[in-house]
């Protein structure tokens, strides 16, 4: 029976980091599932390696497995997360483990999902397959916190980010770029490892963003755009809304006027409206329960400093990226502050300097 007590080698260990960065490889990219990298091993050997498919499906076991052309009877498999053990859109992966005959499974964690938690290991062990667990418990809990709280609460897990200047700004007019090209390439891959990118019609009226991700052959993982826009004044002209269809942009909206609203249904956007607060701006985490029931986990914020503030003040922020440029911007034109600083040191405990080859300094803040 497996216990805490279980006792792994070093090549335990080095299979499970290994499944470990494939789970990593996968976040932000598998839908409403969770990522989860295996490895399967004979003779402590690999005979094959998988990753939970993109959006969800198939399950990293079902792929490890169908990758083998190998007869995997007697093999050990190593999975970051507790395999599934009921119907769902896919067979439990329980059925496909017992169906192959492997005799040992280690995972790194428990799943905190009631249709799951505790029961594979009854099922697996019923067939006389070894169990084991929490194989780099730690680390591979630090990687799941975001489906953890998911789970818990319903919600997507959200980060902020924002550059600002040495000076504390976040904009001076005609000034079109704060950060470097490192701190860039930072931000496209924050974008493809979420599910969607949050901003407010005004930023999106004032710099026209493409927000998409481009770094070289990720641009297919862009994030679906979400805009908030209660009275719909986004800029028609803009790259969004040029672009935008049902797939890749929901606009929440407030102000019921129907000749834009069959305006914007003829360019096939996915429109939901939305309450506002007493203070006449989005409930903003009734937006996000909406986006968690449209399967969206992992939200990255880019608005400007209204938006991360209101952000701020619900606590809704898991984790926030600060940029911070070692030059100035002019205050003798028009300008912005940033003026989230009391958020940051009263709700975020831990931070963390984030090391790249540019001059600029990103802190992340978590809780």
């Amino acid at each position: 029976m497996s216990t805490k007590k279980d006792k792994f080698s070093k090549k335990d260990k080095t299979f499970m980091e290994l499944a470990l960065n494939l789970a990593k490889a996968r976040h932000g990219l598998t839908g409403a599932n969770p990522a989860v990298g295996c490895v399967i091993v004979k003779n402590n050997e690999i005979l094959s390696i998988g990753q939970t498919g993109f959006k969800g499906t198939p399950h990293a076991e079902f792929n490890a497995i169908k990758n083998s052309n190998e007869n995997l009877e007697g093999a050990k498999m190593y999975v970051t997360l507790e395999p599934c053990s009921h119907y769902g859109k896919t067979p439990p992966c329980t059925n496909i483990i017992i169906k192959n005959k492997i005799k040992e499974v280690v995972y790194a964690v428990e799943d905190i999902d009631k249709k799951v938690k505790g029961k594979t290991l009854k099922i697996l062990q019923s067939k006389n397959i070894l169990v084991k667990k929490n194989l780099l418990k730690n680390e591979v809990n630090n990687f799941y916190i975001p489906y953890f709280f998911n789970r818990k609460n319903n919600l997507p897990y959200v980060t902020g980010k924002i550059a600002i200047s040495k000076n504390n700004l976040i904009y001076s007019k005609g000034t079109k770029r704060i950060t470097d090209i490192h701190s860039d390439k930072l931000t496209h891959f924050l974008r493809y490892k979420n599910d969607a990118l949050m901003i407010s019609y005004k930023t999106l009226n004032k710099d026209n963003p493409r927000l998409d991700c481009r770094l070289e052959g990720l641009n297919k993982f862009s994030p679906k755009r979400i805009i908030l826009d209660k009275n719909l004044e986004i800029n028609m002209i803009s790259h969004i809304f040029k672009t935008a269809n049902k797939n890749n942009t929901i606009i929440f909206y407030n102000n019921v006027n129907k000749k834009k609203i069959t305006l914007f249904k003829k360019k096939s956007i996915q429109l939901i409206k939305s309450n506002l607060s007493k203070k006449r701006y989005f409930d903003l985490k009734l937006v996000l329960k909406k986006l968690y029931k449209a399967g969206i986990r992992n939200v990255l914020v880019e608005g400007g400093d209204d938006l991360s503030c209101s952000f701020f003040k619900k606590k809704l922020f898991n984790e926030f990226y600060l940029f911070k440029s070692p030059k100035n911007l002019s205050k003798s034109v028009a300008y912005k502050d940033f003026n989230c600083f009391k958020y940051l040191s009263q709700n975020y405990k831990n931070k963390k300097k984030i090391n790249t080859l540019g001059k600029d300094s990103i802190t992340l803040y978590k809780r």
